[in-house]
């Protein structure tokens, strides 16, 4: 904030625009986290409770991409701000909106797919499934790290 006038500048929103998208970055990477520990614990003889597991680490998932979504495509979000600075970007943005009904309909399938009691049968497929999963989640993550680092120069955390 600017201490002459109480008003933030629009560097000072932006930082604390960015502050906030880092951290919303950093929560839904310890739900990635959590969601790869759940599929890669073991499952034989304890089907039901790795289901539950890795269940309910989709659970988190689900809730913190919603917020992902909300943050980004709201009328005062992410998209909205790189549009208003740079409209060269409009494809890359289209491209990570339409991303999010994708991933938002594998997480849905795959929580579908959880639903208790899984079976030793059903291990093989869900675990394929939320391996994918994984795989769109991170390379979403990392395209969204590409294009905020073209609107503003800035690394968000991409890597991490």
């Amino acid at each position: 904030m600017n201490p002459h006038t109480d008003v933030g500048t629009a560097d000072d929103v932006r930082t604390a625009d960015l502050t906030a998208l880092r951290r919303r970055r950093a929560e839904l990477r310890e739900s990635i986290n959590a969601l790869e520990n759940a599929v890669a614990a073991p499952a034989s003889a304890r089907a039901v409770i790795w289901g539950e597991r890795v269940h309910a680490a989709l659970t988190r998932i689900a809730e913190d991409f919603r917020e992902h979504i909300e943050v980004t495509e709201g009328p005062d979000g992410l998209h909205q701000m790189i549009l208003a600075g740079d409209l060269r970007l409009a494809n890359a943005v289209a491209a990570l909106a339409q991303e999010h009904e994708y991933i938002s309909a594998d997480i849905a399938a795959m929580l579908a797919g959880t639903e208790p009691p899984v079976t030793p049968s059903d291990v093989d497929a869900v675990r394929d499934g939320v391996i994918g999963l994984l795989g769109r989640l991170v390379g979403h993550r990392q395209r969204g790290a590409d294009l905020v680092y073209e609107a503003y120069e800035t690394d968000i955390g991409g890597g991490d």
